[in-house]
């Protein structure tokens, strides 16, 4: 699963893969290395609601499909530390109608994600931007922007938006700026379907 964009993700082309990801115990993993880097099971199980031994299995299972892998060991060498393969990750449904295994493993993998995320920006408002800079705090908060577009117009939409944000997602943290923060941008990209579909007025 070699990465083919701009921002460094792993891409995730087999069904099988998406599936395996589809489960909340191994998107908080990938969640956690994505966010803190390398650790141990026992270090990680605490943050993903699991046991150490059922951390290590949801790892195992993850590095069989390619998405995680042995990290340099720690001071500690007894204990095997793990790092993500990749920044991020993605994965599309695929454009064959009759791969109804890959669409349907695509749909489990973004259900799970909306999930997981969806409690995220409440958790955000109460228990962050009270505490933000004002700087920062005129900076946050949400954007719900609707578009009429083609298909062709949308992909250059999101290819521009990542065209934008490559420079500092990639960068090497000795080139951020002293007065950084980690900054969490939530692109949700939902075409609403036709009038017939979707039951009203677009």
């Amino acid at each position: 699963m070699p990465s083919n964009n701009r921002l460094g993700d792993i891409e995730i082309t087999d069904p099988k893969a998406m599936r395996a990801l589809a489960h909340p115990v191994r998107l908080a993993i990938l969640d956690h290395l994505h966010r803190h880097g390398p650790t141990t099971a026992t270090q990680l199980a605490p943050d993903v609601g699991a046991t150490p031994s059922v951390t290590s299995w949801h790892l195992r299972h993850l590095a069989s499909f390619g998405l995680v892998r042995d990290s340099e060991p720690g001071s500690d060498r007894r204990q095997r530390r793990w790092e993500a393969v990749a920044r991020g990750f993605r994965f599309k449904a695929p454009q064959d109608p009759a791969d109804e295994e890959g669409r349907s493993a695509a749909r489990m993998l973004s259900q799970q994600m909306f999930l997981r995320y969806s409690d995220l920006p409440i958790q955000w408002a109460a228990e962050v931007e009270p505490e933000l800079d004002p700087a920062w705090r005129r900076l946050a908060g949400l954007a719900n922007t609707r578009v009429v577009v083609s298909a062709d117009e949308l992909a250059t939409v999101e290819d521009d938006i990542e065209r934008i944000l490559a420079p500092y997602v990639t960068r090497d943290a000795a080139e951020r700026p002293p007065d950084a923060l980690g900054v969490r941008l939530m692109r949700y990209v939902l075409p609403e379907g036709t009038e017939e579909q979707t039951g009203q007025i677009l």
